[in-house]
């Protein structure tokens, strides 16, 4: 096992990475304040790994929710079930959460705990690679809108994040290679060595060698580790995290949220991004192109779907990092060096949102 520490003024905390982490009660127990805790999971987790974690934490005699499956549970309606459902296991605001799922799962646990009786601790259990090197960590939480996605939530830690990457060996292939999507980003936006690193080994990640694996997890919790504590509510390089998003939060709301998967959205829309900066005389085409190949190479689309571009333009309208009625993108100027402008001229933009116009 691995362990870095994220440190945020108001405390930090571990980030465990492993095999056969789930059965470890001494690990588990750890963060938990008081004396409940309560399982947050969904019914494809449940029967895979619900009996080890709730075996760690018998003494506790946890209480259970199970959610249906899906990025449409992302919804106040499912707050509203989950902290129902922890009022009648009559949980008080010493009760520990436990997210053991995916991102959806990390992101509705996590809202749900900042908001239960204003507030109770609860520790990141992700389960699939997207979880795991991005969305358990950091803090943010939250649920969509039909407008918009990731729009109510806030910035809620967790007391701990621990990772098993046994899970992995569960998850089907278009699940791994979603989750490849915000590894390759790291590797993109600040990390030009991780990208190489990537590009020599992503067929040894797309068959699960479990060093490989247990590499890039690490790597890409390092690097969003360290984003996080310079910048942990996004008011400034935080935002870079964001590459390919604006695009892909467009997608996944353009064509229902399910449809695609989150990795998929933003695959497709880092490969946009890429060719906006490419088209704005910023990134070199060889470059742009060498983004492309890795993508395809990790399984991933890399053609957005052809909504129309003015349905794109209102869906990145409402982007979280839109200010002052200008879209702010993430761009590159290199492979390894991002920036955030809004200074995009809408021919170029347009370009890239109707290529066939």
């Amino acid at each position: 096992m691995s362990t870095l520490t994220l440190d945020l003024p108001d405390g930090g905390y571990p980030i465990h990475i492993g095999t056969g982490l789930l059965p470890s009660g001494d690990l588990l127990r750890a963060p938990v304040a008081g004396d409940r805790v309560a399982i947050i999971t969904n019914e494809i987790v449940a029967p895979l790994y619900l009996a080890h974690l709730t075996l760690a934490l018998a003494p506790y005699d946890p209480a259970v929710v199970i959610l249906p499956d899906g990025e449409t549970q992302k919804a106040l309606s499912t707050i509203d079930h989950i902290t129902g459902a922890l009022l009648a296991a009559r949980c008080d605001r010493a009760t520990t959460l436990f997210a053991l799922g995916g991102g959806v799962v990390g992101d509705i646990t996590g809202f749900a705990a900042a908001v239960y009786q204003r507030g109770v601790p609860f520790v990141q259990v992700p389960t699939t690679l997207l979880s795991q090197v991005d969305s358990s960590v950091g803090g943010k939480t939250g649920v969509n809108h039909a407008l918009g996605k990731n729009m109510i939530g806030c910035f809620y830690q967790p007391k701990a994040v621990i990772i098993d990457t046994a899970t992995l060996a569960t998850l089907p292939d278009r699940e791994l290679s979603a989750g490849l999507a915000e590894v390759i980003k790291y590797g993109a936006i600040g990390n030009r060595a991780f990208l190489e690193w990537l590009e020599r080994n992503m067929e040894a990640l797309l068959r699960r060698d479990p060093d490989a694996l247990a590499y890039a997890i690490e790597v890409s919790c390092r690097d969003k580790a360290r984003v996080v504590m310079a910048d942990e509510r996004e008011a400034g390089v935080r935002a870079l995290l964001n590459f390919g998003h604006t695009f892909g939060h467009a997608i996944e709301g353009g064509m229902g949220y399910g449809c695609w998967l989150h990795g998929e959205a933003v695959a497709a829309g880092m490969v946009m991004a890429a060719q906006l900066s490419q088209r704005l005389g910023w990134l070199a085409a060889a470059d742009a192109e060498r983004l492309r190949v890795l993508i395809a190479r990790a399984g991933l689309p890399t053609r957005a779907p052809a909504l129309a571009p003015q349905r794109y333009r209102e869906l990145m309208a409402v982007d979280k990092k839109a200010a002052h009625g200008r879209i702010r993108f993430v761009l590159l100027r290199a492979l390894g060096e991002a920036f955030l402008t809004d200074d995009v001229p809408e021919d170029a933009l347009m370009a890239i949102l109707d290529p066939g116009g």
